[in-house]
């Protein structure tokens, strides 16, 4: 089942502004709107970020799960699916793709190579996120393809797509069709909709706070007494 639930979009210029925030700011940002608990919203360690020096990426997921470990059970190949480039494009651009892979042994064949990333990169697709494997890094790293994975491959093994649409698990963060991602170097969280246009003003301010401690604690004149009279600055 194909969730085609109508979701807030935001305007190019909001989705840049976003862009332009490193995962760490970002997060610190969503934390004081409370509308979650800190150790929730984003993919843990399984799940790296492959291509660290690429921009941050954001975009809404179109989510698929996959199988790739074991051969057909018949005798002729499973059966290519093409209905997924028409869910792609159900999703509102910039998308990312995020792929489940839900073997019994995850990751043996990767679903994305060379040809899924042109096709997905045609899609207005801006990367992957999986908890399974990927394959063919110079090409999607030299396109400025994004790729957050849990690991990679030489074969596609015997892939095929099992679901289209529906919420997905990877790296512990649930994903629903149509929710905002934000990946960078430090890995990928979900952005929550209700929010997300009035984070950049925020992360902005967060960002100020940091520079002047960091300056602060660089300066000459550094002190523990200046240190703590800042700190409880930041407080109030």
């Amino acid at each position: 089942m194909i969730d085609r639930t109508n979701k807030a979009i935001l305007t190019p210029e909001q989705m840049e502004a976003l862009r332009q925030l490193d995962g760490c700011t970002l997060a610190n940002a969503i934390e004081t709107f409370g509308v979650r608990l800190r150790n929730e919203g984003y993919v843990d360690s399984t799940v790296r970020c492959l291509f660290p020096r690429l921009q941050p990426m954001v975009g809404y997921a179109a989510t698929v799960k996959i199988r790739g470990s074991a051969p057909p059970m018949a005798d002729s190949l499973y059966p290519d699916r093409t209905d997924w480039w028409d869910y792609m494009l159900t999703v509102p651009a910039p998308r990312v793709v995020v792929v489940q892979d839900v073997a019994s042994q995850a990751g043996v064949g990767a679903l994305i190579g060379t040809v899924h990333m042109n096709i997905l990169r045609a899609l207005q697709c801006a990367g992957v996120v999986t908890n399974g494997v990927v394959r063919s890094l110079p090409a999607a790293e030299s396109a400025g393809f994004h790729l957050f994975a849990g690991g990679v491959s030489v074969s596609h093994a015997y892939v095929h797509i099992v679901e289209i649409g529906t919420p997905v698990e990877v790296g512990g963060l649930k994903i629903q069709s149509g929710d905002l991602l934000h990946g960078d170097l430090h890995g990928v969280q979900s952005i929550p909709l209700e929010i997300a246009a009035r984070i950049p003003p925020v992360a902005a301010r967060i960002a100020a706070r940091k520079h002047e401690l960091i300056a602060l604690c660089q300066s000459p004149g550094f002190t523990v007494e200046k240190l703590r009279a800042a700190a409880a600055a930041e407080e109030d």
